[in-house]
């Protein structure tokens, strides 16, 4: 077999940019791919994919399977395959649980090796169609494995050139703090649209909805069958995140009620204050970029001006993200990199060349 070969079992927005990731920076890497006839045609037609599978069971083929399916169905397709895998072979699923993929695997007697990831990325819509080769660039990717080994680096070097950045979490941990920062906010998000989905007077509450708003819940329009999933599948962790937030909830009312706005105060410093301490990764959490922030004029050309001055300086800009506009004026750009060095190098180099840092 050939030792960079690749079987993506399910094609949607994960597997699909996955393929799409290692085919851009990999080319010369076989990639084969299970999924619905038309979603393969597509992914052969944009040279994604190399083979289509006619049968999920054609991945035990391939050195690396990764299982990109909803939750249940990659955990029946785990269980299926993980038995018959042979010792130099890895199964990986890349679901947004790991608990329930451990303890299946350890009732397997696999002659193979289990990796379990989860990209910390994504969009609020799914399918190949919104795959994308950069989904993966600067997100955090959670490795659960009992065992490190030659075996595990040469598969995550595989993964590197997709942007990725590893880090490692035991199965249970990992579910509770997904639970707590990815699931909640998203049962969070859908209660504030709902409860605020009222109307009085013939005036409708979301009409007045403005930018907070909209932020707290754009995952609101994500889609339940994706979540259903990883609601049964966290059940407990999920439960306890909600009951955590309905404490806090309770303990807000009977503040306000007293009219305690000292104990508020200090529930909004608290909040600032490590709210300020997140690492920024727009794709995740963990791993922190390094940004500096600067005024751009409203004129053709000047963000090309801006790469070009850092190009010619051998300076990557890692991110990118617009704060405030005023159309005629200019607007707030906020630019990540890689290190402090070339943060500071960077700030430097602009200002030098009439852009104004904040």
């Amino acid at each position: 077999m050939n030792t960079k070969s690749i079987a993506i079992i399910g094609l949607g927005l994960i597997g699909g940019s996955l393929a799409k990731s290692i085919k851009h920076s990999a080319p010369e890497t076989k990639i084969a791919a299970f999924d619905f006839k038309a979603v393969l045609d597509k992914a052969h037609k944009e040279n994604s994919i190399d083979i289509s599978l006619s049968s999920y069971n054609a991945a035990l083929d391939f050195d690396y399977i990764f299982l990109a399916l909803p939750i249940d169905q990659s955990l029946k397709v785990f269980g299926e395959l993980s038995p018959l895998l042979k010792p130099d072979q890895i199964v990986s699923d890349l679901c947004s649980v790991k608990e329930v993929f451990a303890k299946k695997w350890k009732s397997c007697k696999s002659k193979g090796m289990y990796v379990g990831l989860h990209p910390m990325a994504g969009k609020e819509n799914g399918s190949y169609s919104n795959s994308d080769y950069l989904l993966f660039e600067n997100s955090v990717c959670i490795v659960s494995t009992e065992i490190k080994n030659i075996k595990l680096d040469l598969f995550l070097n595989t993964l590197k050139p997709t942007g990725m950045k590893f880090t490692f979490l035991d199965p249970a941990l990992h579910d509770k703090i997904v639970a707590q920062v990815s699931h909640l906010p998203q049962l969070l998000s859908i209660t504030m649209v709902n409860t605020s989905s009222k109307s009085k007077n013939g005036f409708r509450y979301l009409d007045f909805a403005a930018g907070g708003f909209r932020d707290m819940t754009r995952i609101a329009s994500s889609s339940f069958s994706i979540w259903k999933d990883i609601l049964k599948n966290n059940k407990i962790n999920v439960i306890e995140s909600l009951e955590d937030l309905q404490t806090k909830i309770g303990g807000y009312i009977q503040l306000i009620k007293n009219d305690n706005y000292e104990s508020l105060e200090k529930e909004f410093e608290s909040a600032h204050t490590n709210r300020n301490e997140i690492p920024f990764n727009n794709k995740g959490f963990i791993s922190p970029l390094y940004d500096i922030t600067i005024f751009v004029n409203d004129k053709p050309g000047m963000i090309s001006k801006i790469s070009t001055i850092l190009f010619e300086n051998k300076i990557n800009i890692k991110d990118i993200e617009l704060l405030k506009i005023r159309e005629g004026s200019g607007g707030n750009f906020k630019l990540y990199f890689e290190t402090e060095d070339d943060a500071n190098t960077a700030k430097i180099l602009l200002e030098k060349s009439g852009f104004k840092s904040l």
